[in-house]
């Protein structure tokens, strides 16, 4: 037994609980023991049956929040390794098994991976605007206004008439809202939106949870 029978381990904090089985590696051995339990069960009476499972597993993704555990601290870690961590080996993932394994391996993926995740929603929103030059220009002119207006702002010190600063401020949104509104900026994000949050969702559901502190080449020999 990890715990000995104490009637004060039913008031540790669940987060306190679920950081120490991922500080330990209980979190990996879960996933692996939930997995080896599936694939020992006897198989379904049907084709349909099996079939239906999957799909059932595969669409509870979409009801979960990926974003219930993610802090801000996860932002500040370190950036995962993106050939020996984030995508690693073909036998690093596996179709979950159940709908509450592809939770944990979701919620636990993304807050692993979360630089990961938003470079990638970076590379995305580029391409999309490569694809929609219009869109890249409208961004462009949004930048550019606000530019002008901080330059102009310190050259005729319109911080000395809030008045007229304010009302200059209101005139900037107005024309930043036309540009990004005809331009499609607002489809542009939303494109790049969806592709990341379905990349997200497969990536993390499908990935297999592995310790967190890999050990070394020079230990591991």
């Amino acid at each position: 037994m990890v715990f000995s029978s104490n009637p004060l381990a039913l008031s540790v904090p669940e987060p306190a609980f679920e950081s120490w089985l991922r500080d330990t590696g209980y979190l990996e051995i879960l996933d692996h023991r939930t997995s080896s339990s599936s694939a020992a069960s006897p198989a379904p009476s049907s084709a349909a049956g099996s079939l239906f499972s999957r799909l059932l597993t595969f669409f509870s993704l979409f009801t979960l929040n990926p974003f219930a555990k993610l802090t801000a601290d996860d932002f500040a870690a370190d950036t995962p390794s993106w050939s020996r961590s984030f995508f690693a080996f073909s036998d690093s993932y596996s179709f979950p098994s159940s709908p509450s394994q592809a939770r944990l391996r979701v919620q636990e993926n993304i807050k692993r991976y979360a630089r990961n995740y938003a470079y990638l929603f970076i590379l995305f929103f580029a391409c999309t605007l490569y694809k929609m030059p219009v869109a890249l220009v409208g961004l462009i002119l949004c930048l550019a206004l606000w530019d002008f207006f901080k330059f102009c702002s310190h050259r005729w010190g319109l911080e000395h008439y809030p008045l007229t600063r304010q009302c200059l401020i209101r005139a900037a949104q107005c024309a930043t809202a036309v540009i990004l509104i005809f331009s499609n900026v607002q489809m542009a994000l939303f494109c790049a939106i969806c592709v990341s949050y379905a990349g997200v969702i497969l990536h993390a559901a499908f990935r297999k949870l592995t310790p967190v502190k890999q050990p070394s080449v020079g230990r591991s020999r």
